[in-house]
């Protein structure tokens, strides 16, 4: 039986604290005899109020499980005093670990070392230093295997005798459970997957921003993502994207006529932001997120007092990429100037700014850099003026090369490293993982927002069933070593979950996420209609 099968997650449905109750009796009551029997074939734990059950599913029947308490008294306070008495290490934060049972049919070691990895990483994201659990004599083997340390004195009975025992984080580490645990498969729209050679760039030994060789690394820099973007000239901000964009408007609040915002998504709306805290006077296109725009609509939004258009060419938050080709003869026709958001785009596909007044991207995504730098492409030399706040002039950064404040050199040759990677090759990885992923979705009944026609072949955005919370699914997930992107407040509100694609991610990772992701909305679909039956 392989694990993958098994689905684990934190209880939190009526229906699995059922379950939890039935294998607390089974474990407890039937085959250890620590508790009474009764006829009912229920052990509600006395502390169930308190605990925190982490839980194994197979087929959505409960399989196997353990919880975590941290309030005090302990159940092993009661048994052999204060804990910390008998330790022989440090604490600053502890909790105990109880109800640890697996069905027999179960037991093959796999369920337990997964939920002790669970265990541990719910309790060093809650911020415990230190887990104790009374362990049945029996499985002390076991116990072992996930980090436990043996401490004090036996207790229960000779029909029931229990050894307190210990874990940290170090144990954890050093025992079975620990060296099997695997780094967390993510498919986040940033910060991405980074190879060795730009983490090994990273760590190089600091210089300084003055000397020659910060200078001709910048120039390097500056010139390759140039080529990558078929662009006249670029400068390199220590900042993130939305320092760009705040570059872009004050350069656009230089110019004397007005400007059209397109809006179909979350980044739309950010521009109008940084547009209207700016100060700029312009006018708005708005479509239902997702929806792509037309060339006559855009046209006929277009007055005489319009100047400039600012629009967002890869749309993250839907999936979907607006026309640059479109956008580019509009404005070319009718003598404006066109700025982009190509922030997601840059190093996921082709880009020509080539026609674009001035265009926004950054280190930290489809590029396959580190977060923490952003670029601002112009085409001709920008406007200097004494009203824009000297971090968010672009002349400033023109005059210096990029470099007329601080800039820290381990992330420049971090770029260079992920600029030389990146390519048509990594594009082609990208898009060939796109569309991979959407079509093992598609098969499985899963909606994807953007049509094929006008997707963004980096980043899919998920519609959730109305019955499934895209926030749950993506949290379970994270428990299970897989991370999507759900937790932005755009997305909580439309319950909307994504995955991007970053060309680097390896087909069992990708196949397990999706093997995964159908398998918690399947299981969170069940447990609606069992909740509707019930009603």
């Amino acid at each position: 039986m392989e694990i993958n099968d098994y689905l684990f997650k934190i209880a939190c449905h009526p229906e699995e604290f059922e379950q939890i109750h039935k294998l607390n009796y089974q474990t407890f009551s039937e085959e250890i005899p620590q508790h009474e029997r009764n006829s009912e074939g229920v052990l509600v734990d006395k502390f169930h109020a308190e605990n925190t059950y982490i839980i194994c599913l197979k087929n959505n029947v409960l399989a196997g499980m353990l919880c975590v308490r941290g309030k005090r008294p302990f159940s092993l306070d009661g048994k052999i005093g204060a804990v910390e008495n008998h330790l022989t290490i440090q604490t600053e934060k502890i909790c105990e670990i109880r109800l640890l049972a697996v069905k027999k049919e179960y037991r093959n070691g796999r369920v337990f070392l997964k939920l002790a990895q669970f265990m541990a990483a719910y309790c060093l994201e809650a911020g415990y230093d230190t887990a104790v659990i009374s362990g049945t004599t029996r499985e002390l083997k076991l116990y072992r295997q996930m980090g436990f340390l043996p401490f004090g004195h036996l207790t229960g009975t000779p029909e029931a005798s229990f050894q307190p025992l210990y874990l940290t984080e170090s144990s954890f580490k050093k025992s079975l459970a620990g060296r099997l645990l695997k780094d967390p498969a993510a498919f986040l729209p940033g910060p991405v997957n980074v190879t060795g050679k730009v983490m090994e760039a990273l760590g190089s030994k600091p210089f300084s921003h003055r000397s020659q060789n910060f200078y001709r690394k910048m120039k390097q820099a500056r010139q390759q993502l140039c080529r990558l973007a078929s662009a006249k000239d670029v400068q390199i901000l220590f900042g993130s994207g939305s320092l760009a964009n705040d570059v872009i408007a004050g350069q656009l609040s230089l110019l004397k006529g007005r400007g059209l915002i397109l809006i179909n998504g979350e980044f739309g709306q950010r521009l109008k932001k940084h547009a209207e805290r700016m100060g700029l006077p312009f006018e708005t296109l708005e479509k239902d997120w997702g929806q792509p725009f037309g060339k006559e609509e855009i046209e006929a939004a277009v007055t005489e007092e319009t100047e400039w258009i600012w629009a967002v060419h890869g749309e993250t938050s839907t999936g979907m990429l607006n026309s640059m080709e479109m956008l580019k003869q509009i404005a070319s026709l009718a003598g404006l100037k066109l700025c982009l958001d190509c922030i997601s785009s840059i190093g996921a596909v082709p880009i020509n700014l080539e026609g674009v007044y001035l265009a926004s991207g950054v280190s930290g995504k489809a590029i396959g850099g580190l977060t923490g730098l952003s670029f601002v492409f112009h085409e001709s030399e920008p406007k200097y003026s004494y009203t824009i706040p000297s971090y968010l002039n672009l002349a400033l950064y023109h005059q210096a090369e990029s470099t007329p404040f601080s800039q820290s050199s381990n992330l420049l040759e971090a770029l260079i490293a992920a600029l030389e990677e990146c390519g048509e090759q990594r594009m082609e990885l990208i898009n060939s993982e796109y569309a991979y992923i959407r079509c093992e979705l598609e098969k499985r009944g899963i909606s994807v927002m953007a049509s094929r026609e006008s997707s963004f072949p980096f980043i899919l955005t998920i519609l959730m069933p109305e019955s499934v919370s895209a926030e749950a699914v993506g949290e379970t997930l994270r428990w299970n070593g897989i991370i999507l992107h759900y937790e932005s407040g755009y997305l909580k509100e439309r319950n909307w979950l994504q995955i991007a694609c970053n060309g680097n991610g390896r087909r069992e990772e990708i196949d397990r996420m999706i093997a995964k992701l159908h398998q918690s909305i399947r299981y969170e679909q069940s447990l609606a209609t069992s909740i509707r039956l019930l009603n």
